[in-house]
């Protein structure tokens, strides 16, 4: 006898705004059961002193979680000078105490040294990984992992506020940029050291801030549902953005049911307005003009000038 899978089958990418002191995988886990999916996944975690746009893919929306690690991200962060921290955030232990000395003058000319592409040492208290572990698990074993610098781009850096011993900036990085380590690494230059003591997320990629939504109202909507006597799905579903929204800017091309169905076998297909390479949005419909176009997955164009499947999606009538 088959297993009976636990949850229902449902599809799309939910803005969650984290709060404070939760981990991502709470949040995680409580979405999938409020949504009772049997699938769900997160594209790249805040830490639990952070908060903010936290987007949670659920369904066959996991598949396409990969691209939402890729994009950049925009951060509000509020630096504390004077003091260093292990974890270079207001969770760690203190490192160094000094006075703050430091005129407005000294500070834009140390942010203008982090705009730009410049390279980055990942902090050890980051989920990257080594040897199967992340760095995190060896710092607070007092391990020391050594890292390579990585290439990471500050498009944006916008000092908001300066006032005493705090520094509030608007902070707009590409994938894999580390803001403890920014803060951190500001502290040094202006030889006062510093640390995160908040840090909010407020933008991935292209996804629109007024669509987050928080814990308690997801709650407040299911248990509203409930005493209502309404079909939760009904009141929850269309908070959910399309599985598409995951690859916004993507190119796209298009193809018939016949090709279609080539794709969802593994096999390669041309396609209408397919570009010479790179990856692909994939479409069952005529061409951009066709507002019944179905999404059906992400592909590459392969040496032999095809598209081929890389991610596609597999909805129960298949």
């Amino acid at each position: 006898m088959a297993k009976r899978r636990k949850g229902r089958q449902v599809n799309g990418v939910l803005l969650l705004d984290k709060p404070h002191g939760l981990s991502s995988n709470h949040a995680l886990q409580t979405v999938k059961r409020i949504y009772f999916a049997q699938k769900a996944g997160h594209t790249g975690a805040l830490d639990p002193l952070a908060t903010g746009m936290l987007p949670i893919c659920l369904g066959e929306g996991t598949k396409f979680s990969q691209y939402l690690l890729d994009t950049d991200k925009t951060y509000q962060v509020t630096a504390k000078l004077g003091v260093r921290t292990t974890t270079s955030d207001a969770g760690g232990e203190v490192v160094s105490e000094k006075a703050v000395d430091v005129s407005s003058e000294q500070l834009a000319e140390a942010l203008e040294s982090f705009r730009g592409t410049t390279k980055q040492v990942p902090s050890m208290y980051s989920a990257l990984k080594h040897q199967g572990q992340p760095l995190y698990k060896y710092a607070r074993e007092g391990i020391e992992v050594p890292r390579e610098a990585r290439d990471i781009t500050v498009f944006n850096l916008e000092l908001l506020r300066f006032e005493h011993d705090e520094v509030e900036l608007n902070i707009h990085v590409s994938k894999g940029t580390y803001i403890r380590t920014i803060v951190d690494d500001l502290g040094e230059l202006l030889g006062c050291g510093a640390h995160v003591a908040h840090l909010r997320r407020s933008a991935v990629g292209n996804y629109p801030i007024e669509k987050m939504i928080t814990l308690p109202e997801l709650e407040a909507l299911l248990e509203q549902a409930i005493a209502d006597e309404i079909t939760p799905s009904d009141v929850l579903d269309p908070l959910l953005l399309p599985m598409n929204s995951a690859v916004d800017g993507m190119h796209c091309v298009y193809v018939d049911d016949m090709s279609a169905n080539f794709l969802r076998h593994g096999n390669p297909v041309q396609a209408y307005n397919q570009p010479e390479a790179g990856s692909v949005q994939v479409y069952l419909g005529e061409d951009e003009n066709d507002a019944d176009a179905e999404f059906i997955g992400v592909g590459f164009i392969n040496d032999d000038g095809l598209v081929a499947p890389k991610r596609i999606v597999v909805l129960e009538q298949y």
